[in-house]
C-alpha cells in the first residue's frame, strides 16, 4: 500500500502557533504529495489569515467548527482528510525538517497501524519551557511513557505526535469526548481492535507548551484525574506505577515527620533522587539554570498528578456518581 499523509492539527485561538507548524511543515524534506487539515475549534481569533498565507505552497484544507475539544475536531478533520494515514499533532508543536521523511521511512520498513513519537524541546524555548519538557519526559519523573526510548511500558502514543492509519480511525471512531485522557483511551481501544502501536524515536517534535508553572500543575493535576477513569473504563491496563507520584509524596511528608524524632535517612534519600535528577537534567541540558528548575517541574509534576489521582480515586469508588458527573469539565 502505498502512504498518503494527512496532517490533522485543531485549533483554538493560537494563530501564532499555526503559523510556526505550517512553516516547519512546508521546509518538510519530504517530497511526496500530503495534505495539511486545520480544524478552527470555535475561535474567536482564527487562524484563517495565516492559513492564506501557505495555500500557494502546501495542500491546505481549513475547516471552521463550533468548539467540542480536540478529540472531536481531530475526527472531524480525520472524516474530511483525504489521505489513508492521518498525523495528528498539536498546535504548539514545531517538525523538525525530516520528521515526514522519518515516519515514511519507518512505516515502509516495518508497518503498523498506529505509532507515536516524542517530544524534544527547540533551543528557541524558554527556560521553564525546557525544564517542563524534561520532567515530562524523563525516565526519571515519568517512567518514559511519552517517549524514551527504555520506556517501561508498552508504549501509549499522545495526540501531540501520534500516526493512526484510516483502517484503524474507523475501526475505533477515533476520539472519545474525555480531555485530557483522549489518547490513552484511544490506544487502549485499538489494542482491544487487535492494532499494534509502536514508538517511532527518531520521528520527535519540538513540543512548545505555552504554560507558566500554574498552569503546568493544572495540567498534570487533570491528567492525575483522569487515569482513575482510564483505569475504569480499561481495567486490564490498570498498573500499580501509576500510584507512584501519590505513594511519592506521602512519603515525602513522612519524611519531615520523621525527622523531628531524629530520623533522617528517608529525606536523605529524596535528598538523593532529586540530586541524580537535577545530575541528569544538568547532563541532558548543559544548563545549570535549566537543571534547577527541572527539580522544581518534578515536584510540581508529582504533587500535582498524585493530589488529582487519590482525589479522582477516592470519588469513583465511593459515589455512584459517573465519571462525566463527577468531572463535568473533562468531557465535551
Amino acid at each position: 500500500m502505498e502512504l498518503s499523509f494527512s496532517f490533522i492539527i485543531p485549533v483554538y485561538n493560537r494563530p501564532n502557533e499555526i503559523e510556526e507548524l505550517l512553516e516547519s511543515i512546508e521546509a518538510q524534506t519530504f517530497h511526496n504529495p500530503f495534505e495539511v487539515v486545520i480544524i478552527e475549534d470555535g475561535s474567536t481569533e482564527t487562524s484563517e489569515e495565516i492559513v492564506r498565507k501557505f495555500q500557494n505552497e502546501i495542500s491546505i484544507s481549513y475547516y471552521k467548527k463550533d468548539n467540542t475539544g480536540p478529540g472531536d475536531s481531530r475526527n472531524y478533520g480525520m472524516q474530511k482528510a483525504l489521505g489513508n494515514y492521518f498525523i495528528v499533532l498539536d498546535s504548539d508543536c514545531i517538525l523538525p525538517v525530516q520528521y515526514l521523511e522519518v515516519v515514511y521511512q519507518s512505516l515502509k520498513e516495518s508497518y503498523v497501524h498506529c505509532f507515536g513519537g516524542p517530544d524534544n524541546a527547540h533551543e528557541s524555548f524558554s527556560l521553564v519551557q525546557k525544564a517542563i519538557n524534561y520532567a515530562m519526559t524523563s525516565v526519571l519523573s515519568t517512567g518514559g511513557i511519552r517517549g524514551g526510548k527504555n520506556s517501561v511500558d508498552k508504549f501509549q502514543p499522545r495526540s501531540f505526535n501520534m500516526g493512526i492509519s484510516k483502517e484503524a480511525f474507523e475501526a475505533t471512531n477515533g476520539f472519545g469526548k474525555i480531555h485530557p485522557g483522549e489518547d490513552p483511551d484511544l490506544t487502549f481501544r485499538l489494542w482491544n481492535k487487535g492494532y499494534e502501536t509502536r514508538l517511532i524515536p527518531e520521528a520527535y517534535v519540538y513540543h512548545k507548551r505555552r504554560i507558566d508553572w500554574g498552569k503546568f500543575y493544572t495540567q498534570v493535576n487533570k491528567f492525575g484525574i483522569v487515569r482513575p477513569i482510564l483505569n475504569k473504563w480499561h481495567p486490564q491496563t490498570a498498573k500499580v506505577t501509576y500510584w507512584f507520584p501519590i505513594l511519592f509524596c506521602l512519603g515525602f511528608v513522612v519524611a519531615l515527620i520523621l525527622t523531628t524524632v531524629g530520623i533522617l535517612v528517608p529525606l536523605f534519600l529524596y535528598g538523593v533522587y532529586f540530586l541524580v535528577v537535577f545530575i541528569d537534567a544538568l547532563f541532558k541540558t548543559k544548563s545549570i539554570a535549566i537543571a534547577l528548575w527541572a527539580v522544581l517541574a518534578v515536584q510540581i509534576q508529582f504533587v500535582g498528578y498524585g493530589l488529582g489521582f487519590l482525589k479522582s480515586t477516592v470519588l469513583l469508588n465511593f459515589t455512584s456518581k459517573k465519571p462525566q458527573e463527577i468531572f463535568p469539565k473533562l468531557f465535551f
